[in-house]
């Protein structure tokens, strides 16, 4: 599912499960003798981060397996994955059946059933966007000229209609700062039509992404977002009249795209959770495990092996009881997943997703303000993760993704509401110039079941997060000020309680 509301469109009947649809044929093996697919500033990369310049997920897919494919079993090829060693491809049940008795092929894996439609959500107007600017602290990144310049972004998303007039994009598209633009979902189009073209409003929803990553509105003199100065490669892999898990395909294509073209920093306000009409062919919450779902494996090996630093939103689904957790490829361990805070006590807003408890590590990653999703959350933070490359160029993924973390106000006591929360530019800008900061955050021992806590703080309501464990949050809540002090009393299966001041944090650990 897209971070935004989507409505499920129940066709005439569910596929049988021997239907014809799309599938990924995996490949046992690779031409070792070719040469890796990428470009000279994507090696350079990768020296600079200490990574191995090249490995066997760099080769291409055989050509060969592609050829006897259309010829032997009638089969056309949509997408080719160097990294899964993978092609996609729709499939009849013939030719399944073929497919599936080639000696080259490892495993056939169905990727979709019927398709579902997006509702459109409300356009945000750009005084929305406003707020969380303040929020992050940005003014910290333009008094010191800190806009992003010299680095490059990807943004992998549903449509760019209008970008090229849009008024807050206009600096961009006058010094040419675009590079390049890719329609997976239509590739005989050429990419500058999905400027002029739109099937729904869906279509605008990456213009709205990119908006929120280097918008300026020069007239009103008004900053929308971070990375003022720097460069884009624009790709559209979600069809805006189909939702369905079979275009995860696109999505790898233009991961991989992106690779090898260098790219470091990579947006994306796409996820993919369920709501297929077959229900054998949704996924489920389980397996929003970091490793179950193939666009999480790219994402996960984007991270690991080829040093990109993937910002990914975490989902809209915080208010579906049937579901709650954020979408693939938010799961995976090594992107920077990003939820949704309220605007003024800076707690988890009701439709952003949670991180599941079934894994042993923090997701979301961290939070900030958006009224319209977590589509719109996850932009403020790649434009603030493009102002710290800019500032410290040697910097890998990992090194920006612990700077973000730390420098977000609640840290080190996160919890899978809103991860470590909301980042400050302040303390980033230092911790990008060195590897430890001191923090006001303070952990203290309380025995007992009650304990009055003195606060250094002029509101009167203050949040918290009774957890289950050092993560899982078993509910949020807000607490009076009274005299100068809280008094919490201990909840059942409560361990520990977060009590969030914004500008310092106590971690109440009960005996």
């Amino acid at each position: 599912m897209k971070s935004f509301l989507l409505l499920c469109l129940t066709l005439s009947c569910a596929l049988a499960a021997n239907a014809s649809g799309k599938y990924w044929i995996y490949l046992k093996d690779k031409d070792l003798s070719t040469q890796p697919a990428v470009s000279a500033q994507t090696l350079k990369n990768r020296e600079l981060q200490g990574l191995p310049l090249f490995d066997v997920t760099d080769l291409p897919v055989k050509t060969d397996y592609v050829s006897i494919l259309a010829n032997e079993a009638s089969v056309r090829v949509i997408q080719r994955s160097k990294w899964l060693n993978a092609v996609s491809a729709e499939l009849n049940p013939e030719a399944l059946s073929k497919v599936k008795d080639l000696p080259f092929v490892k495993e056939v894996i169905r990727m979709d059933s019927d398709f579902f439609i997006a509702r459109a959500s409300q356009s945000p107007s750009p005084a929305m966007l406003a707020p969380v600017m303040e929020q992050v602290q940005s003014e910290v990144f333009t008094d010191q000229k800190l806009t992003g310049k010299g680095v490059t972004i990807g943004v992998i998303d549903a449509g760019f209609y209008g970008a090229d007039s849009s008024d807050l994009l206009t600096h961009l598209f006058s010094k040419n700062k675009i590079l390049d633009i890719r329609d997976y979902v239509k590739p005989q189009m050429k990419g500058e039509s999905l400027y002029s073209i739109a099937e729904s409003y869906s279509d605008m929803h990456g213009t709205e992404v990119l908006s929120a990553i280097a918008g300026l509105d020069k007239r009103e003199r008004t900053q929308y977002g971070m990375a003022l100065n720097s460069k884009f490669y624009l790709a559209r892999t979600d069809h805006s009249l189909r939702e369905w898990r079979g275009e995860e395909d696109n999505w790898i294509a233009a991961l991989e795209w992106m690779d090898s073209l260098g790219v470091r920093l990579i947006n994306t306000s796409l996820g993919y959770a369920r709501g297929f009409t077959d229900p054998t062919e949704n996924y489920s919450p389980i397996q929003m495990d970091g490793k179950s779902t193939a666009i999480t494996q790219a994402a996960q090996l984007a991270s690991e092996k080829k040093g990109i630093l993937l910002v990914i939103s975490a989902g809209n689904e915080g208010e579906d009881k049937s579901w709650r957790i954020i979408t693939a490829p938010a799961d995976a361990k090594g992107v920077l997943s990003v939820g949704a805070t309220n605007q003024q006590q800076w707690t988890r807003i009701g439709y952003s997703s949670m991180g599941p408890e079934s894994i042993d590590y923090l997701k979301p990653n961290v939070s900030c303000y958006s009224l319209y999703g977590t589509s719109l959350s996850a932009p403020v933070i790649t434009g603030f993760a493009a102002c710290l490359m800019e500032q410290n160029p040697n910097l890998n993924n990992k090194q920006l993704i612990e700077i973000i973390e730390k420098s977000a106000h609640l840290y080190p006591f996160g919890n899978n509401y809103i991860g470590y929360g909301v980042p400050l530019a302040s303390r980033a800008v230092e911790l990008a110039k060195r590897p430890y900061l001191p923090s006001r955050n303070i952990r203290i021992v309380a025995k007992g079941r009650s304990i009055d806590l003195p606060v250094n703080t002029t509101e009167r309501q203050l949040p918290i997060y009774r957890k289950k464990n050092p993560k899982d949050v078993i509910i949020q809540q807000t607490t009076s000020v009274v005299n100068g002090k809280i008094s919490l009393r201990r909840q059942t299966h409560e361990k520990y309680t977060t009590v969030d001041l914004k500008n310092y944090a106590v971690e109440i650990a009960w005996e």
